[in-house]
């Protein structure tokens, strides 16, 4: 796995700006996975809150955080950048709490190339607190469509 990438770097891959970036760091990465951490699940100003709750759906969205920043490290590595694309379906989502907001634990998010590149892709995401599953499920990402 190549090194670890901090936040600021982090922003330079994904379009997700201010509040909206919830991972904080790469721990690791190579051309196939990606392992990233967050701590903003417990961010009373996190943008995903309704009622001052975190859903725990809202992992999907970490995990598809990670599944971009992975591609936007491919492209870059390939001497290319990212196209813009769009997260398309959700598959066998599985939630194993409640919320996120409650976890005290800093959240891992691994997501796992299946299949596909440069941005049609499908990803396995999970997300876990120490060796505590929280989400899991498939991802699929596809290239915006360009104008005629």
């Amino acid at each position: 796995m190549n090194i670890s990438i901090a936040k600021a770097e982090i922003r330079t891959l994904i379009p997700h700006a201010g509040s909206m970036c919830l991972l904080d760091s790469v721990l690791g990465w190579d051309d196939e996975s990606i392992v990233c951490v967050s701590e903003t699940h417990r961010d009373p100003a996190n943008p995903l809150r309704r009622d001052g709750r975190l859903s725990a759906i809202h992992g999907v969205e970490y995990g598809a955080q990670a599944a971009a920043v992975h591609g936007g490290l491919r492209a870059r590595s390939a001497g290319a950048s990212a196209p813009p694309s769009y997260l398309v379906a959700l598959r066998d989502v599985h939630l194993y709490a409640r919320h996120l907001d409650d976890v005290t634990s800093p959240l891992q998010i691994r997501a796992r190339r299946l299949f596909g590149d440069a941005g049609n892709t499908i990803y396995q995401c999970d997300i876990s607190a120490g060796n505590i599953p929280l989400v899991e499920g498939r991802i699929t990402i596809m290239l915006r469509a360009q104008p005629f």
